[in-house]
């Protein structure tokens, strides 16, 4: 499943928007400079990499003036770019769809074999897929299940044909990923729903609410909250860690 022309689109300015905090329509020259990347090839998860790392810079440095344009972003994507087409040197799929050989390819500095992140990967996508198709009715959940399928069909086939693939950064994809699909999930349920939930979680955490700092408590309990939903919702997680 590949992304079309559309999404592509859409996919960066979800994150562009996501990212500064405020509504902004993207201008003419934003939408040329994501045209651009398209055209160079730049994959969409560079693309979204980019953007990630380039607000991660700007808000380590708070300045009075905000990020009003998705040029701000644009050195860093196309430096992430330079260093994902370095990575894919010698890694090229061969004839026959058979990809590098062993003898181009290096993988002692994974944490994991390559095998069983594609496996892993290759898992929670077909899962992903089946939940979205499951599904009863058409909403932002499944909206959101269906681009993280095309996501992960992306950085899997990206991931199988590097030379040198970084888990870091693929881990760092797989965290938004889940992040967006966390949000979608929280957003799909009534107010109601997600009262009784939060309230199943504070009661399952109160014998160690005493020991715990009040901030600690909050986080623990919002983490305990996701973890019961994605069990109730059948959702796999995607980082690295739970391969």
């Amino acid at each position: 499943m590949k992304l079309n022309y559309f999404n592509y689109f859409t996919e960066i300015e979800d994150a562009f928007i996501r990212r500064r905090g405020k509504h902004l329509l993207l201008s003419p020259m934003d939408w040329a400079l994501i045209e651009s990347w398209k055209e160079m090839g730049v994959p969409l998860h560079v693309a979204l990499r980019g953007i990630e790392r380039a607000f991660d810079s700007f808000e380590a440095k708070p300045r009075r003036r905000s990020v009003k344009s998705l040029l701000y972003c644009q050195e860093e994507v196309e430096a992430q770019f330079a260093e994902w087409q370095e990575s894919q040197v010698g890694g090229a799929e061969q004839k026959d769809g058979e990809h590098a050989t062993q003898e181009t390819v290096d993988d002692s500095h994974l944490p994991f074999s390559r095998v069983a992140i594609l496996e892993h990967m290759e898992r929670v996508r077909e899962t992903l897929l089946q939940i979205c198709n499951e599904r009863k009715r058409k909403d932002d959940l499944c909206d959101a299940l269906s681009r993280a399928v095309s996501r992960l069909n992306e950085l899997e086939e990206d991931f199988k044909r590097a030379a040198r693939p970084d888990a870091e950064k693929l881990e760092d994809a797989l965290t938004s990923l889940e992040k967006m699909l966390d949000e979608a999930l929280l957003a799909s349920l009534s107010s109601r729903e997600l009262t009784v939930a939060r309230a199943e979680a504070e009661e399952q955490l109160q014998p160690y609410r005493s020991r715990m700092e009040r901030a600690v408590f909050e986080q623990t309990l919002e983490n305990l909250l996701l973890k019961r939903l994605r069990d109730s919702h059948g959702l796999p997680r995607l980082s690295l860690f739970y391969l």
